[in-house]
């Protein structure tokens, strides 16, 4: 070990959205320094193989949803091509100048390779060694799951990188999942032409969300074409000539995945198959060991500090803490965990509430990108009873002048949670077309807890599609 590493204030392991806001928030308006290292592209995970890829090629197919159910417009397929270009535009042909840029510019450097702890505030770079004045913070993701099936690694299936990353469009494909990748990727395949097929061990798919989201994603994907095998486990998988073919391009021949449910066992055929059954932590060589911790999830306070490790240096936001796997709560931490840092290198007390995740609990909002789209934020009515909270609930379907105008076809459903001691929403779920946009208002009430008696006086405008939030009110009055 060199005996003088390089030193700064704040050291980052992982350049994704969360590392990027943690270096930058910790530093910003003062003379400190700080550095991210990254491994692979600055801008990390979801900036190049998430949320914005899938969100590319999702946003096409919404498009043409829309333009069909629309009287006087003729609308008749996707350009192929057209779309992965503008896939590719914006995850820069996985070019990451811009987000190095970006760093140089809020004065954050950037070291590249392998970064892994090896002592108190101590962080090694591939031989080199650097040493943190104030802080480390962890921010590495998580990485696919492959699970242990027969024949399915030898198989080299695609993960969530090689689907969204797709240079080609295979003309069958299975899908081993029921969550939010595999419905987003079922969603988009089959709006590029891919006759596709969902293998669910479960008995819905979006499991944790209220039960009529996963159903209304089910009917809708069944129409475009898609069949949803619910209740199925893949028990082998067969594809004698699988070939290392690069990112996104088909691994080889055909492929036969062999699947059990109460009806029996069955094969499918595929030109192409999906893993997406969940993530797992990206602690392999991050040298937890020599902190004192075990690979794994990382598990940290509402300050972001890592638990079991003395002396409020060690911190870790994003994935990696099992809070919230979504980027924009990954980034909302890394928000909190700057400040925080940035406090306590001034001497400043925690006291303010912007020094609390608070928001990681019972409020994260997601919004999944199937059509039709799933909007929630806060507590399922499920997860509220079964945290013991006392709740009524309020739904109905979305027909308003407002969805009736916005396409031929709208059909949606909306629902509240409301916790009857304060009056306030403690949840809500939308789904329709372009529920995501509706979200944001019910984020708020939730978080702050607006009581519903000041809502009624929140007039949503005319003939907007969030006049159903004046008909839920109206549903719970009557």
């Amino acid at each position: 070990m060199p005996s003088t590493p390089t030193e700064y204030d704040v050291i980052v392991i992982g350049g994704g959205p969360a590392g990027e806001n943690a270096a930058d928030y910790a530093i910003a308006g003062s003379d400190r320094t700080a550095a991210i290292v990254e491994r692979e592209l600055v801008g990390g995970e979801c900036s190049y193989w998430a949320c914005i890829p899938s969100k590319a090629l999702l946003r096409p197919g919404h498009v043409l949803g829309a333009a069909q159910a629309m009287d006087g417009i003729t609308a008749t397929g996707l350009d192929i091509e057209a779309v992965l270009r503008r896939r590719d535009s914006f995850v820069s042909d996985h070019d990451d100048a811009s987000q190095v840029k970006w760093a140089g510019d809020h004065r954050i450097e950037v070291v590249r390779g392998t970064g892994k702890l090896v002592g108190e505030r101590l962080v090694e770079v591939d031989g080199r060694v650097l040493r943190a004045r104030h802080a480390v913070v962890l921010a590495t993701g998580t990485t696919a799951s492959v699970p242990d099936v027969p024949g399915l690694r030898d198989a080299l299936p695609w993960i969530s990188r090689d689907a969204t990353n797709l240079h080609e469009v295979p003309g069958r494909v299975v899908i081993i999942g029921g969550g939010v990748v595999a419905c987003e990727a079922a969603t988009w395949l089959s709006a590029l032409g891919a006759q596709v097929s969902m293998v669910v061990r479960g008995s819905a798919v979006l499991a944790s969300a209220e039960p009529f989201a996963g159903e209304r994603v089910v009917a809708a994907l069944n129409e475009r074409g898609v069949r949803v095998l619910l209740d199925t486990s893949p028990t082998s998988v067969h594809r004698p000539d699988a070939k290392d073919t690069g990112e996104g391009r088909i691994h080889g021949g055909p492929v036969t995945v062999r699947v059990h449910s109460a009806q029996g066992d069955t094969e499918l055929e595929a030109d192409e198959i999906i893993v997406a059954a969940g993530r797992a932590p990206a602690t392999e060589g991050l040298g937890l060991d020599s902190v004192g911790l075990k690979d794994g999830y990382v598990a940290v306070d509402d300050q972001l500090t890592v638990r079991d490790v003395d002396g409020d240096w060690l911190y870790c936001v994003g994935d990696l803490n099992h809070r919230a796997a979504l980027t924009h709560m990954g980034k909302y931490q890394a928000r909190v965990c700057g400040d925080v840092i940035a406090a306590r290198a001034e001497g400043r007390p925690l006291d303010d509430a912007r020094f609390t995740a608070s928001a990681d609990h019972g409020q994260v909002p997601q919004v999944v990108y199937t059509a039709p789209e799933v909007a929630s934020v806060g507590l399922t009515e499920a997860a509220a009873r079964d945290a013991g909270r006392a709740v009524e609930t309020v739904e109905l379907d979305i027909s308003v002048a407002g969805s009736a105008l916005a396409r031929n076809d709208f059909a949606g459903h909306a629902k509240l949670v409301i916790d009857t001691a304060t009056d306030t929403l403690l949840g809500a779920t939308f789904v329709g077309p372009e529920a995501g946009e509706q979200l944001h208002a019910a984020t708020i009430a939730v978080v702050g807890k607006v009581p519903l008696a000041t809502l009624w006086h929140a007039v949503p405008a005319f003939p907007a599609i969030s006049e159903f939030w004046l008909r839920l009110l109206e549903t719970r009055r009557a």
